[in-house]
Order: structure tokens, then sequence, then C-alpha cells
């Protein structure tokens, strides 16, 4: 990925909370490129943000990225995500993704330090908006993704974007050598992953990763309101996946949605910081992709990335 800077073509997405900063520099160091989740930089893992940005180019010399949520449910994060744009162009990154909202202002920031801004899409009326903000490339989000999920498998998201002339990376579903290089073989520029690659997260949540198989992953609202791709835990099911009626109701509104927005993310961020460490399988959720069915053991991601490499062509 010529944009990236990079010699293999995977990308370890922006995780919140499991972005640590030694695991983005590790796939950096394998020569993929690690994303930095600027909220998991400092609120998760405590890191002041620059300092943190410090310690990562400390520990490899190769391209690191950003990842810029933009929605704008909150004008004080807004505030501070255009800082943290700003402080990381400043640093010196030059590679960013962005999700949920309308890229232009982070392009055009992003294009006059010489930086290029890939998008994720789950389908065509996003990309569209995506190529129409100045973006370089699309992230195209399938349905076999952790976390924020589409509902396109990959090569039917693919065939619906690929006329646009933006590089797409895939997004969803890659645990294995073979699922890298068919993902090269529908005609992907690379891949990113999230599932796949070790955080430092608790050893019952990499457990339930590695035991996991495709149909325990499940969709939820009940931690973001919009379906979350996590592990089927019985915490999970009794709970169940749906919000209440009030809270659908508050959705729905143009106005209410962004109020309901802002409760669920700092609902959010509180549950799944405590998840990553918790040994607790009673009350807690976990994020995962689908992938989770080609992983049998937890191995550093520099070998997950030396082992796609090996399958480049």
């Amino acid at each position: 990925m010529r944009h990236a800077g990079i010699e293999v073509p995977v990308i370890c997405g922006a995780m919140y909370p499991c972005s640590n900063p030694e695991l983005v520099a590790a796939v950096s160091e394998a020569s993929g490129i690690g994303i930095v989740q600027p909220v998991s930089l400092t609120y998760v893992h405590g890191h002041e943000y620059r300092a943190g940005l410090r310690l990562i180019k400390s520990l490899t010399s190769k391209p690191v990225g950003f990842n810029a949520l933009i929605e704008s449910s909150s004008r004080f994060y807004h505030n501070r995500m255009e800082r943290w744009v700003h402080d990381s162009i400043e640093e010196g990154i030059r590679f960013f993704i962005t999700s949920l909202g309308n890229p232009r202002w982070v392009a055009d920031a992003v294009h006059a330090a010489g930086g290029f801004v890939y998008h994720d899409v789950t389908e065509r009326k996003w990309a569209l908006k995506g190529r129409d903000a100045g973006v370089d490339g699309l992230i195209a989000v399938n349905s076999r993704a952790g976390g924020h999920a589409g509902d396109r498998d990959p090569r039917a998201l693919y065939d619906e974007i690929a006329d646009l002339g933006l590089p797409v990376v895939a997004a969803g579903g890659i645990a294995t050598p073979d699922d890298f290089a068919s993902m090269l073989g529908i005609g992907y520029a690379g891949v990113q992953m999230g599932t796949r690659v070790e955080c430092n997260a608790s050893e019952a949540y990499k457990r339930a990763i590695v035991d996991a198989d495709e149909e325990d992953i499940m969709l939820t609202e009940r931690l973001t309101g919009v379906p979350l791709a996590v592990i089927g835990t019985p915490f999970v099911r009794r709970l169940g996946t749906r919000v209440g009626p009030f809270s659908r109701w508050m959705f729905r509104g143009r106005r209410t949605k962004k109020w309901i927005r802002a409760f669920y993310a700092v609902r959010t961020a509180r549950s799944l910081k405590r998840s990553l460490r918790s040994e607790d399988v009673s009350r807690d959720y976990w994020q995962a992709g689908k992938s989770v069915a080609g992983i049998g053991a937890i191995v550093p991601a520099r070998e997950v990335v030396r082992a796609f490499a090996d399958r480049m062509v």
C-alpha cells in the first residue's frame, strides 16, 4: 500500500479499548501499519496524547496511522478530535483512517501536510460520500467484521464500490494467510484486521476469542445503540441484544439522537475499558468478528504479519 508507506498491505485496525502502544508499534515494525486509537491511548492506557505517540515512535521507526471517529454528537468530542488530528500531523503521522461522519475537514488538513486519508464504508452510499469529500482510499467494512460491522459479504461489497477509482481495503473475516490471499485475489489492495492481532487484553478475553467459532458472534445494540459484533457470552445472551423502546424513539429524532448517542458513548467507554482486563465472564462484553473461526492460538502480531507477507504475490 503505497499511501501508507508499508511493505505488507496489512492494517491493524484501531480498536477501542485494545489498541495499546506496543501493539500499534509491533504491527508497524513488522512492515504492516498500526493505527492509533486516541481514546484508547489516552483514556484506557493513560498516556498524554503526544507522549503516547512518542512512546510508539520509540518502539518503531516505521509509519503508524491514526483513526479519526468524526461523528458529531458532541462539540467537546469534535474539538478534541480536531486537536488530536492536528497534533498527529505535527508529530509526523501521514496516514489517517476516518469513520462515522464527513471526512472533508480531515482530508483537507492531512492533504495540506502531504498525507493520505482512507474512509470506513459499509455500502456504496458512504463510499460515494467519502470520495466526494476527497479521501484517497476506502476501508470496506464487511459483514464478518468485529465492532460496527457492515451487512455485505466481502466480494459483494468490493463489487459495489470497486469502480469508484479508489484503492479498497478489506475489513472483516481475515484471520489466516489463506484469508489474506483470498482478499487480494478478489482485488482488494490490502486488509484491515483487529480480532486476529494480539493486544494486552485479559486472558479471559483471549481465551474467549480462541474458543469462539463463527456462530458465536452476535450483534448487540446494548452497547452503542447500533449493532456491534461481540462474542455471544452467557452475559450477552441473558441481557439481550436490542435497545428498549425509549432509546429507539430517541435515535429516531433529529435532535434527540445526538443526546442518546452521547449517553451511549460514555457508557460504552466505561464498560469496554473495564472488560479489557477483566476476568469476569459473567458481566463483560468482548468485541470480536467472525475471523475467530480461523484463530486457534494467540501469537505475537509480528508473526501474523510475517505469515501474511509470505503469501504475497
